[in-house]
């Protein structure tokens, strides 16, 4: 195992969280519209998953998914840009904040559509016998789609590089998993005889060494994976009302990723990157706020 750069992860970690709070605050006080779905309490998956990848690797994710895409680009300019219209945004401002695409990176807000491309990379990173893999990142929500399994299906049958992270944060918009999944998560990968494992842990340094293994095994045996991360959303589904059980958010408020490795750094280096983010956040707002809003010209 490599030594776990806890420094650079927290910086990861923390500028996707100031990132997503500062979102909500400006949806409250107006200056956003539409819907947006934050990623607060679920930052050492997306960080722990992609500080293991390849450039020349592909990432797909879904409608939450702000905290992938800071994580692979580390371009909140462009995404801040994009959610609020603007025509320097990842898409020119007009994809929105569930729609992004960037370099190997690319989002859809329809739960599963994107897992038959997904497979579909993988397949050809496979079939060009390059050393690439794809990673898609789902939610357990996303477990009712019929494309999942259609994607399982082939996935097990030709045997390509896609890694499926399915990111149980125990809720499907309101609903619990417990009134919305028959049976077991990790039964249905294994169903398609694809290696399936799960996480329980919120601890960052479990996360982040059992992706380190599982994305090696992928990218070495050029076979498919799907890995179950126990998680928690500590913000609403969307920006409004949270029906939750204000204990049940409580308790797991206490096992939040972000206090949990700030434990492990210093005072000082956790002081210093929180202000460098802050910094950094402040003045890319600023310069947002300066950019003309995206145009769409009408062909006659």
């Amino acid at each position: 195992m490599k030594t776990i750069p806890y420094i650079q992860i927290y910086e990861k970690m923390y500028l996707i969280r100031a990132f997503e709070l500062r979102l909500l605050e400006l949806f409250s006080k107006g200056k956003l519209f539409g819907t947006t779905h934050t990623y607060v309490g679920q930052e050492s998956v997306a960080v722990s998953v992609i500080s293991h990848l390849h450039t020349s690797d592909t990432v797909f994710s879904n409608h939450r998914c702000h905290g992938h895409y800071l994580a692979k680009e580390d371009d909140p300019e462009g995404l801040l840009a994009e959610i609020m219209g603007r025509q320097g945004g990842v898409c020119s401002g007009r994809g929105g904040s569930q729609h992004l695409c960037r370099n190997n990176f690319f989002s859809n807000g329809i739960q599963g559509g994107f897992l038959p491309n997904a497979l579909g990379m993988a397949f050809a990173e496979k079939y060009n016998n390059t050393e690439n893999i794809v990673v898609a990142f789902i939610g357990d929500g996303t477990m009712g789609e019929g494309l999942v399994y259609e994607t399982l299906n082939l996935a097990s049958l030709w045997q390509v590089p896609l890694l499926i992270v399915v990111e149980n944060n125990k809720y499907a918009q309101t609903t619990p998993i417990e009134h919305n999944l028959a049976g077991s998560i990790i039964e249905r990968g294994r169903a398609f005889n694809i290696e399936t494992s799960e996480i329980e842990s919120n601890d960052i340094s479990d996360i982040y060494n059992k992706f380190e293994t599982l994305i090696n095994k992928v990218r070495t045996s050029k076979k498919p994976h799907m890995e179950i991360v126990h998680t928690y959303r500590l913000s609403a589904h969307s920006k409004g009302d949270d029906f939750r059980d204000k204990d049940e958010i409580e308790h797991w408020r206490k096992k939040d990723p972000l206090v949990h490795i700030r434990k492990i750094i210093s005072d000082n280096d956790a002081i210093e990157i929180e202000d460098k983010v802050n910094v950094r956040l402040k003045s890319v707002e600023d310069k947002v706020n300066k950019m003309p809003y995206s145009t769409i010209k009408l062909e006659t």
